[in-house]
């Protein structure tokens, strides 16, 4: 029976135990649940493991086949090596969070259904938004509560797609489809949200560096990449994708270089990667998908592992920013040699795994002659060089002399970080060890003498430009704004206008007020004033004569009578 036990269903037990256990338990948890969840991932056949029965639908939370495979193998691989990386600094609640967290990034693999499939998505955006939580400061309180805000959107945009296609069609598989109509657009822009696809990205940079150094590791690796698993699972092949996938790559590549926080890049460069990934989806072809599989199995490894870099600096240190650091090699050399391999692999340099699955996204391109895709990601492939190659360690690890000498990583850290940075030159000396997992038979040679030149050619050239550069790439203690702007400023400014005209129009009611309360009093007073010295009282406080009053009254008896008859 354990082989039909959704995996999912192991971290969310280690979840449920980190609390309660201490010590050697705790941490026996934290390392078997991965391990056994891996064993689980591998014992899913192909196909419907089971289903439920639900209304007039079967939910199906447990479907096998390659791809489902391959993204919960790096999901669990990712949370072992992201345990060993967090446990001896992270509170105990951050951990239990990011294991619930990464099971449901294993959930929205192997979900069958739509239903099981917003129900892991949501499950994803609830503990993710506690691990932003735990970085434990006002700003990354603040910046949970933005990030919650838009995973809602999303999470509501997506089940308003997800009903609309059950209503329209009477089926809740997971199955491609095409955005053609109202329900299937809803659908898409829900998941590009989580995609962190612009302008609807500014989440992640806003909320990726506000976390702990463990937290932003973990957040790095599960949301943007079940987005990209969706996408090859319901849109594979939907042109308006090519555009958005190179869109986010050269918006990722801008901000980052516009960056001075170290964990910002990063983040930025998040958005710039998944977006060979979404073009390559857009493309649609058994070549293209393949690639954005390995690429994102791929960029998992070396995302994290220059996060964890960063982590490392920033956990010694206690600062953010590029401009508060450098010359930190001295001091934390494994940190740096680690930090340079993340870096080379996310450039795409040769013998790296970022060279292996990127190049293969280019000759998908290449094959379905689309030129302009195949030189703007080439490009990219340079400006990533720049930001997150060359700029990142650069900057944090060379440069200048901070005057800091902080102790390397704590052996765990750096434990973690050595078994990622060999993972990344692996996959790249040797990239059939990934390809034979591909959702797809592989007929691809990344190594030929012309790519080689090619990329190593760009890549210098890249080099070159910063050096040349790099006085324009020096940044001051500011703050860059993308979409972000929306909610940081302009609703600020919005807010600020409605409060200011409140109060004038409150101030202007409130004179009004009381002008009309005076009038108002003294007509009282001219009327009912019992009088007082040489005042008279007023009209309805005077003692008037019998015969006055017998005429009054007859008046208005006389009065009635006419308004009544007549």
């Amino acid at each position: 029976m354990l082989e039909i036990v959704p995996p999912a269903i192991y971290l969310l037990a280690a979840a449920l135990l980190i609390g309660p256990l201490r010590g050697n338990a705790r941490t026996a948890v934290l390392f078997l649940a991965p391990l056994v969840t891996l064993w689980a991932i591998w014992q899913v056949p192909d196909g419907v493991v089971f289903d439920v029965a639900f209304l007039d639908y079967r939910i199906e939370p447990l479907e096998g086949s390659p791809v489902r495979r391959l993204f919960a193998t790096i999901f669990a691989l990712m949370t072992l090596v992201g345990g060993l990386y967090a446990f001896r600094q992270a509170k105990w609640y951050e951990l239990a969070a990011a294991y619930a967290y990464a099971a449901g990034a294993i959930g929205v693999s192997f979900a069958g259904d739509l239903i099981s499939l917003f129900l892991f998505w949501e499950l994803m955006a609830l503990f993710s938004t506690v691990v932003v939580w735990c970085g434990g400061t006002p700003a990354a309180r603040a910046a949970g509560i933005r990030y919650a805000v838009m995973h809602l959107l999303g999470g509501v945009m997506l089940k308003v797609g997800i009903e609309g296609v059950v209503v329209h069609t009477g089926s809740i598989d997971v199955q491609p489809m095409l955005a053609n109509n109202f329900d299937t657009w809803m659908m898409l822009i829900g998941i590009l949200i989580n995609a962190a696809a612009p302008p609807v990205s500014a989440w992640l940079a806003d909320s990726y560096p506000e976390s702990s150094p463990s937290g932003s590791v973990f957040l790095s690796a599960y949301t943007t990449k079940t987005a990209v698993l969706a996408l090859i699972l319901l849109f594979p092949g939907e042109p308006v994708l090519i555009g958005i996938g190179l869109f986010m790559v050269m918006y990722g590549i801008l901000y980052a270089l516009l960056e001075n926080d170290i964990r910002r890049i990063l983040a930025y460069s998040i958005v710039n990667q998944v977006g060979f990934m979404v073009c390559a989806i857009g493309i649609g072809t058994q070549m293209a998908i393949n690639g954005a599989a390995a690429h994102a199995f791929a960029h998992i490894i070396y995302k994290a592992l220059l996060f964890m870099s960063a982590g490392a600096v920033v956990y010694r240190t206690g600062m953010n920013r590029c401009t508060e650091v450098g010359g930190l090699f001295r001091t934390m050399p494994l940190t740096a040699v680690c930090g340079i391999i993340g870096a080379l692999a996310i450039s795409g340099f040769p013998l790296t795994s970022g060279f292996t699955t990127k190049t293969m996204i280019s000759q998908a391109a290449a094959n379905e002659s689309l030129a302009f895709v195949y030189f703007m990601l080439a490009a990219a492939s340079a400006g990533v060089f720049l930001h997150a190659g060359i700029k990142f360690p650069w900057f944090v690890f060379f440069q200048k002399d901070s005057g800091l000498r902080p102790k390397d990583a704590p052996w765990n850290m750096g434990l973690a970080m050595v078994i990622f940075s060999v993972l990344c030159i692996l996959l790249g000396v040797a990239p059939e060890l990934l390809y034979r997992f591909l959702p797809y038979p592989v007929d691809y040679e990344a190594y030929t003498a012309g790519k080689v030149l090619f990329y190593l050619q760009l890549l210098l050239f890249s080099g070159l430009a910063f050096f040349l550069l790099l006085p324009l790439m020096k940044r001051t203690l500011t703050i860059s704004l993308d979409a972000d702007w929306l909610w940081r400023v302009a609703m600020y400014r919005i807010a600020s206008g409605i409060t200011a005209a409140t109060t004038a129009v409150g101030n202007g009611l409130s004179t009004a007020t009381q002008t009309v309360l005076a009038r108002l009093q003294a007509l009282a007073m001219r009327h009912l004033s019992t009088g007082s010295g040489k005042d008279k009282p007023g009209v309805f406080a005077r003692t008037w004569p019998i015969g006055s009053t017998a005429l009054w009254i007859a008046v208005l008896l006389t009065g009635y009578v006419l308004v009544y008859y007549f």
